[in-house]
């Protein structure tokens, strides 16, 4: 991980001397599992160093069973809905638990306050986070170490993640920089009864995912209907996957209605464990900027991703075989939620069927 001959921050940290260490990531799923390489370039380090991550209950799956995690630390967000002594117990618990362990590094990969205030209490010796907009002194103050990102989507986020282990002086290696995503014995064993229960073996078909829980970032239903209706045509087995979220379950059923051809559809079917253990079984994943986009670069899956208002830059699929496709529009990645914030974006309805067939194509060769 280290190398002498290359240059080092004057005030770099001894990876020999760490015991102990937190990673906190207090974002949604996508986010939290782009930040999975930091676990391991850590590891890899500091092979000796008990390493724990921070992570919102909701998203705790993304990182469960890591190889290089020792503990993994769950905040509810709905905490704060408990009311007062409720919140107030469980943030003590948790605080106490934390204070238990004696980390020497607590790395901060957002600009959430409570990383702040966490690492405050818990006085490690080594701490790292992004720089904060503003002239916010108790931020700067809060850590020993201040990491600078490139903005302006020239610049995965993975790579921004590990900015902070190069503030420190510890330059992450290649293999260390890949997502990971471990799905679990029970989620692969479930996956392989339905897919034996269907026919359908692994490598053998390909999973079509259309949404997003934004909407403004989905490929419309009708031309995935029709996208289906193609690869029906060329023989391809497709499986339809989606959240059990009503607005996506309502999307799907447009589509395979539309469509009108077999599909297994197993939308809503699956936790996001299970849902990689599918994905790694998949030929090709096809969806747009998601969660389930990054599970499939996680888990080794060749990806044709479609990308419309956010940046394909910063939130791709990282490092695996893939393709994007988008529009020519000037104006993206603008960010916006649909055009004009009208929930619709132009630069997903301009990517026609043709296109994804032959991205499919390309990316499957």
């Amino acid at each position: 991980m280290q190398n002498p001959a290359l240059p080092h921050p004057p005030d770099a940290i001894d990876p020999t001397q760490l015991r102990r260490a937190l990673v906190i990531k207090l974002r949604h799923h996508g986010d939290v599992l782009l930040a999975s390489p930091v676990l391991s370039a850590l590891k890899a380090a500091a092979p000796q160093c008990e390493i724990d991550a921070l992570v919102f209950a909701d998203t705790a799956p993304m990182l469960e069973e890591h190889p290089a995690l020792a503990q993994l630390r769950r905040i509810g967000r709905d905490w704060k809905k408990l009311g007062a002594l409720t919140q107030l117990r469980l943030e003590w618990q948790l605080l106490k638990a934390l204070k238990a362990r004696h980390y020497d590094l607590v790395v901060h990969l957002t600009d959430h306050p409570r990383g702040a205030w966490l690492t405050r209490l818990l006085r490690p010796r080594w701490s790292v986070a992004p720089a904060r907009a503003g002239k916010a002194k108790w931020w700067k103050q809060s850590f020993t170490h201040i990491y600078r990102t490139v903005g302006g989507g020239r610049r995965h986020t993975v790579d921004t993640h590990l900015d902070a282990l190069r503030r420190l002086g510890l330059q992450p290696d290649t293999e260390a920089r890949r997502l990971r995503m471990v799905p679990g014995a029970a989620a692969e064993a479930k996956v392989d009864a339905l897919l034996a229960e269907a026919g359908l073996a692994r490598g053998r078909f390909i999973q079509l995912h259309p949404a997003s829980r934004w909407f403004f970032k989905c490929w419309p239903a009708g031309l995935n209907a029709r996208l289906l209706q193609a690869l029906a045509a060329r023989g391809e087995s497709v499986v339809i996957t989606a959240a059990p979220d009503a607005r996506e379950q309502a999307m799907v059923a447009a589509i395979l209605e539309e469509a009108g051809v077999p599909v297994l559809n197993l939308a809503g079917r699956f936790s996001l464990r299970e849902l990689a253990a599918l994905t790694a079984r998949a030929r090709l994943f096809v969806g747009v900027d998601s969660a389930p986009m990054h599970i499939a670069a996680a888990v080794g899956t060749p990806c044709v991703a479609l990308f419309g208002p956010s940046g394909d830059r910063e939130w791709g699929p990282w490092m695996v075989r893939h393709e994007i496709l988008t529009s020519t529009h000037s104006c993206r990645p603008c960010g916006q939620d649909g055009c004009g914030g009208g929930k619709l974006s132009e630069c997903l309805t301009a990517i026609g069927v043709e296109q994804v067939l032959a991205a499919i194509d390309r990316t499957l060769s």
